[in-house]
């Protein structure tokens, strides 16, 4: 619960904050009011909370199911996707701080287990998407 809530707070306080984004019809479309997803489980104690409009929705209609990833392949994703994502919010002269405010604190040799590294990865993939951001180069996962 530690780092997560940490990285929730973070979030939330980043995208919170954005005032540079441009929201189409399609994105208003999918936000609802209290759009917020809370994930903990009771054998870690980790929690992340995300604050998005419209991901809740696209996590339930657009992303691969849970249990279409192993744990280890979300694992070995979401270390590279805060890796890139840390490296841009050390560098705002660069990259726009207003998606990247705050660094995430996600350490490889912690357990924190499948929902929690689940969401995560998809939150990478929707922000990605949403955004046109590219954080590992290369191809931007479609869901």
């Amino acid at each position: 619960m530690k780092n997560i809530l940490l990285f929730a707070l973070l979030l939330m306080i980043a995208f919170s904050c954005n005032t540079n984004k441009v929201a189409s019809s399609k994105d208003l479309s999918l936000a609802q009011p209290g759009d917020t997803i809370t994930i903990s489980s009771d054998k870690t104690e980790y929690d992340i909370i995300i604050i998005e409009p419209g991901f809740n929705t696209w996590l339930q209609t657009i992303a691969k199911p849970e249990g279409y990833y192993t744990q280890q392949y979300l694992e070995n994703k979401n270390v590279m996707y805060v890796s890139a994502w840390n490296n841009r919010a050390l560098q705002p002269q660069r990259y726009n701080p207003n998606l990247y405010e705050l660094q995430i604190d996600y350490q490889s040799n912690i357990d924190y287990g499948y929902d929690v590294n689940y969401k995560l990865y998809n939150y990478f993939v929707y922000f990605q998407n949403r955004y046109k951001q590219n954080l590992l180069g290369g191809r931007i996962p479609p869901n």
